[in-house]
């Protein structure tokens, strides 16, 4: 059985690695750990890590493998995030597969204009209001970085955008500890305490970790912390096959798994079932032609998410991306292809949806079209209903062969049920032509439009929107004091 979106579905799921091979890169990862270890850049994780039974050499840090089997025991197998209102929005784990944006692009293809041009701290709001509008997209991240705001801290802004914008979960991302800090303060000010975000967290940070045998201090200090409050977090090492790591699939996936299991461990050191979710693309070979971080490459679909089905444990995966520039063939295969192998191999939190051109640029006309595609791949692979209501023998044999089916009672309950896009076009030439011969890239650019100006979130409590921008103030006014 497969799940996805919390719907079971009989389909086979895919796996581009067996127990055997996944059993394989454990105990090659372990050897890693053990014998060629990771450097660790921050004095406190090195001291936890140590105090936990590691031997450090400067940097350098190497686990023994009975540190990494005891994580592993105490890790949780789902990571749960609910919706802003407390109510459960995500079960990640298992075959539940859940999509929402990405965050950070320095682009924004104007989907009025056709245009490239920079973003703004508005198509921050945009993006997070068409996202959560959308009913196949289950997350909301920050789509842009803007250049309307003070560049040292534009995730606070973001964050502030996200939380009065949105009431799906929201994955965030800092460049700074400090960033990190003030979001989850920022989450606790919307739940009413520490201990209500804590017991019912509506979002969770991506902690960006510069490689599978080279953790970073601002990635160590996030885990640290994060952990140490219990709530989620998504620990992400990527390598590159060919430039930091082996050119090989193997041998790439070996090495980022060993920086995946040293951040497992680091969390379990700190507080045994901290929740922690690992990567589900990377691990694969780069781009070495173009020397290019593709966003959709084929040799790398699926591997590390096999690694955490065979761990058990929540996958951050990647779909809906394209490294096409426009919103052209090329956008819509990788896209729809990426969507669809991250549901089939099972990778449960999918972000970047929308983006393009190896992440530099964003599109709400993309997201917008993948959403339809969502629903589609969805409907294609949702188990089929089996019972004496839905095989309808009682109407088969009161209509026969020659019996009008359409206006039949039987008909009438279960017509709305099949998946009918509204942006694919399924009309006659005909009616096309007559509705202005849109082009798919055309209605994607018409509904979001339409989606932004009929669209409207519950507002926050007015005492909670300022306690959030007072966060942001605290934070400028910090920044400033530094420079």
């Amino acid at each position: 059985m497969i799940q996805t979106h919390g719907t079971s579905m009989t389909s086979a799921h895919y796996a581009r690695l067996g127990p055997e091979e996944c059993a394989k890169i454990h105990r090659a990862s372990l050897e890693i750990l053990e014998r060629i270890g990771v450097d660790v850049h921050d004095d406190q994780a090195r001291d936890i890590l140590v105090q936990g039974g590691a031997r450090a050499n400067g940097l350098r840090v190497r686990l023994p493998e009975h540190m990494v089997s005891k994580a592993l025991a105490t890790t949780p197998k789902t990571i749960t995030l609910y919706n802003r209102n407390g109510k459960v929005a995500m079960r990640a784990g298992q075959y539940n597969t859940y999509y929402g944006g990405g965050s950070d692009c320095l682009n924004v293809l104007d989907h009025r204009t056709g245009l490239r041009r920079r973003p703004r701290l508005g198509d921050v709001h945009d993006a997070s209001a068409l996202m959560d509008s959308l009913p196949e997209i289950d997350f909301v991240m920050s789509a842009f970085l803007p250049e309307d705001v003070d560049q040292k801290i534009y995730d606070r802004y973001q964050m502030e955008v996200m939380l009065n914008t949105t009431t799906k979960p929201i994955v965030f991302v800092s460049p700074d500890f400090e960033g990190c800090k003030a979001a989850v303060e920022m989450c606790e000010v919307v739940s009413g305490s520490p201990e209500a975000f804590q017991h019912k967290p509506f979002a969770t940070c991506y902690i960006n970790v510069t490689s599978g045998l080279i953790a970073n201090a601002e990635a160590l200090q996030k885990c640290i912390y994060l952990a140490g409050k219990g709530l989620p977090q998504l620990y992400i090492p990527l390598n590159a096959g060919g430039v930091n790591s082996p050119a090989t699939t193997a041998g790439c996936m070996a090495s980022m798994n060993a920086g995946i299991l040293l951040g497992i461990t680091l969390a379990q050191l700190v507080q045994p079932g901290a929740p922690v979710a690992v990567p589900g693309w990377n691990g694969g070979p780069y781009n070495l032609q173009t020397m290019v971080g593709n966003y959709v490459l084929a040799d790398e679909q699926g591997v590390p998410t096999s690694m955490g089905k065979w761990y058990d444990l929540p996958v951050f995966g990647l779909g809906g991306s394209t490294d096409s520039k426009v919103l052209d063939q090329q956008c819509a295969f990788e896209a729809t292809l990426s969507l669809m192998t991250s549901l089939l191999h099972g990778a449960n939190i999918v972000h970047d949806v929308g983006f393009m051109d190896a992440g530099l640029q964003g599109s709400l006309q993309l997201i917008a079209m993948c959403n339809e595609i969502l629903g589609f791949l969805r409907a294609t692979t949702a188990g089929v209903i089996v019972n004496d209501e839905t095989l309808a023998l009682d109407v088969i044999e009161e209509l026969g062969p020659t019996g009008s089916y359409i206006g039949h009672d039987h008909t009438i309950r279960h017509f709305k049920e099949p998946f009918y896009s509204k942006l694919i076009d399924k009309n006659p030439f005909s009616v096309w032509e007559k509705r202005g011969s849109k082009s798919m890239e055309q209605r994607a650019a018409k509904m979001v439009d339409d989606l932004l100006a009929r669209h409207q979130v519950e507002p926050l409590p007015a005492d909670v929107q300022a306690g959030i921008h007072e966060i942001v103030l605290r934070e400028q006014a910090w920044i400033d004091g530094r420079a």
